[in-house]
């Protein structure tokens, strides 16, 4: 039985295009609860048309030794030298929350743990780690060192081995939370929080990083602009989120119609949270909802 995405229960919505076989693979944190008890896996949609959806597909369940039992969030699936990697958050108790990747052959899965554990730092606590591959074709890790710990979130990228299975060198920092001057604290100003960076090469070769944190007390999807054109920037922040109406943590794809769409989950609310696809405006490297 085919679904509506308003049937959809999920945050962190994330769309790969699959060119070979002119449809969309949908994916993002689909347990009922991500936020307590135990942790089921992840599940995929697959559609052809962005309205009706079929599934869901379990892309990910893990083994019964896998380290990790809650908090699954944020699954990426990429492309990349011929198979398809998934980069996933997970925690366990005592064991600090962070970014892990695994493998597949097909976008349906199953998707299997090709890093040994997480490829952020273990001692930080981390999250929604996403792919960028730069101009010389090499693979960075793209993440937020959460706000839990450092109470100013920040945005950190740290390249990784060709095979895509492990962390090079130290994370270098991008940007925090306060840097933009539209984000507000949370929880009565416990802190500033960087969620989901996502990363958007322009027409124009200019280079954004989507991220996502709280105005007012809502979620919001915010814009960085790279001045350089490369991941390390220097980064400036957009002075106004492009969405604020209580939803966020999202990533852009194009249609087979050559659409922009803005892929985020709204309200950010458990468990009313939905997959929503906003359409852009892209001019002279900014976007602008249409």
């Amino acid at each position: 039985m085919a679904l509506a995405k308003e049937q959809i229960q999920m945050r962190d919505p994330f769309v790969l295009k699959q060119e070979s076989e002119g449809c969309y693979y949908l994916y993002g944190s689909t347990d009922p609860d991500i936020w307590k008890g135990k942790a089921i896996g992840f599940d995929v949609y697959k559609s052809r048309d962005l309205e009706e959806w079929e599934g869901p597909f379990p892309a990910f369940r893990p083994d019964a030794d896998f380290w990790s039992d809650t908090n699954y969030w944020a699954p990426e699936v990429h492309a990349f030298g011929g198979k398809y990697y998934m980069f996933a958050t997970f925690k366990a108790e005592g064991v600090c929350r962070g970014t892990q990747i695994l493998v597949a052959d097909q976008p349906l899965g199953p998707f299997r743990p090709h890093s040994d554990g997480p490829v952020t730092p273990h001692d930080w606590e981390c999250l929604d780690g996403t792919l960028f591959v730069d101009e010389e074709g090499s693979p960075w890790i793209v993440f937020c060192h959460e706000w839990v710990q450092v109470k100013n979130g920040t945005v950190c990228a740290s390249r990784l081995s060709p095979e895509l299975d492990r962390a090079i060198g130290e994370p270098i920092l991008l940007f925090s939370a306060q840097d933009a001057a539209w984000v507000d604290p949370v929880k009565g100003g416990a802190g500033y929080v960087t969620d989901g960076p996502y990363a958007y090469r322009c027409d124009n070769g200019e280079l954004l990083l989507l991220w996502s944190s709280f105005r007012q007390g809502r979620y919001a999807q915010g814009i960085a602009r790279s001045t350089s054109g490369g991941i390390l920037g220097p980064w400036v922040q957009e002075p106004e989120p492009i969405f604020e109406n209580d939803g966020g943590h999202g990533m852009i794809f194009r249609t087979y119609e050559g659409k922009i769409l803005l892929a985020l989950h709204t309200p950010n609310s458990t468990p009313d949270e939905r997959p929503v696809f906003i359409e852009l405006a892209e001019e002279n490297g900014r976007l602008s909802v249409r």
